[in-house]
């Protein structure tokens, strides 16, 4: 699919019919990946008038729908400090995510090297390699124009940056595990920002649509990759994985969504209001919860959900009822 042809990315299925096999599910998916696929360079028009950065555009002020733009001290700044605040974090944001996909990317290659040769699962992870590929150009052509001077990630992440990819090869289920923990929170809030049909950034508008169209089959493979897999674990392996699961969880959804000190500083927020965002009132910890419920039913369709592993959850904050399907739309979540 090119500039040429469709605007807007068409729906792309996140799981394809039941009752396939699990090797034609991975077929069907990069069959969907030859034939609906998308590129940073040519199905986005950086050229265009509408997609020029203005630092200061009002639709840069952050919507309600993200943590930040919804506190009582964000939408009480003069409207010029909302524009930059909302410029650099969502700026920021999408540097986060670009380290996140360059891990993601390593990792795939990592877990692809040693896979037999017909492999179905070779040639789906090499499809999401190059689509992943396409989002960290497609993001950091998005940094590079809006001219903020962004880090991304905390200095945590960082460091282990070199190191997780790793675990692709190691422990591939907790590796899946962890894609979803990074995937899920900024699909789910990209998709909450595009329902909303808030007045954004029709650049910003046409990234988010392009990822969204994509993760929901990275985030298919991820599921389908551990429904296959995690059964095969042994015993112990199970147990220990069902308790790093909520851990990965919880520590990559706040690598994604919070913001580091240094862009904590950069944005001039607030201690208190960091504390009460990420991730002690209420509204915040529902969101949060809210963010995993697909990843709690995997969980326990998998035999990982086990009474030690409710109580890590329940002592995250991110326990609540399984979604009873995938993308189920939020619910009380307690």
């Amino acid at each position: 699919m090119t500039a040429t042809q469709e605007h807007r990315p068409q729906t792309i299925p996140a799981t394809p019919t039941d009752g396939m096999t699990y090797e034609e599910t991975l077929r069907t998916l990069s069959e969907a990946s030859v034939h609906q696929h998308f590129d940073a360079f040519l199905d986005i028009d950086w050229d265009d008038p509408d997609h020029a950065v203005d630092p200061t555009d009002v639709r840069w002020v952050l919507p309600v729908a993200d943590v930040l733009g919804r506190t009582e001290w964000y939408r009480s700044l003069p409207v010029a400090e909302q524009v930059r605040i909302g410029l650099y974090r969502q700026a920021n944001v999408t540097k986060v995510g670009l380290q996140f996909e360059q891990i993601l990317i390593s990792g795939l290659m990592n877990y692809a090297f040693g896979l037999k040769n017909g492999s179905a699962e070779f040639r789906y992870a090499t499809h999401e390699a190059t689509e992943e590929c396409h989002h960290t150009q497609m993001f950091q052509e998005f940094v590079n124009r809006s001219g903020q001077k962004v880090k991304g990630g905390s200095l945590l992440f960082h460091l282990l940056a070199p190191v997780l990819p790793l675990a692709a090869k190691v422990v591939p289920v907790a590796f899946f595990f962890g894609v979803l923990a990074g995937e899920e929170p900024i699909d789910h809030v990209q998709k909450a920002i595009l329902r909303a049909g808030d007045d954004m950034h029709p650049l910003l508008q046409r990234i988010m649509q392009i990822h969204v169209a994509e993760e929901a089959r990275h985030i298919g493979f991820a599921h389908q990759y551990i429904e296959n897999h995690a059964p095969q674990l042994r015993r112990i392996d199970r147990f220990a994985l069902s308790l790093i699961v909520p851990v990965l969880m919880k520590w990559l959804a706040t690598e994604i969504l919070r913001p580091s000190k240094r862009a904590q500083r950069a944005m001039g927020i607030p201690d208190d209001v960091m504390k009460e965002v990420y991730w002690e009132s209420p509204e915040s910890q529902k969101f949060l919860r809210d963010l995993f419920g697909d990843v709690r039913m995997l969980a326990a369709t998998t035999g990982l959900m086990n009474p030690a592993a409710r109580r890590v959850w329940k002592a995250l904050d991110i326990d609540g009822r399984p979604s009873r399907f995938r993308s189920e739309p939020a619910s009380a979540a307690s």
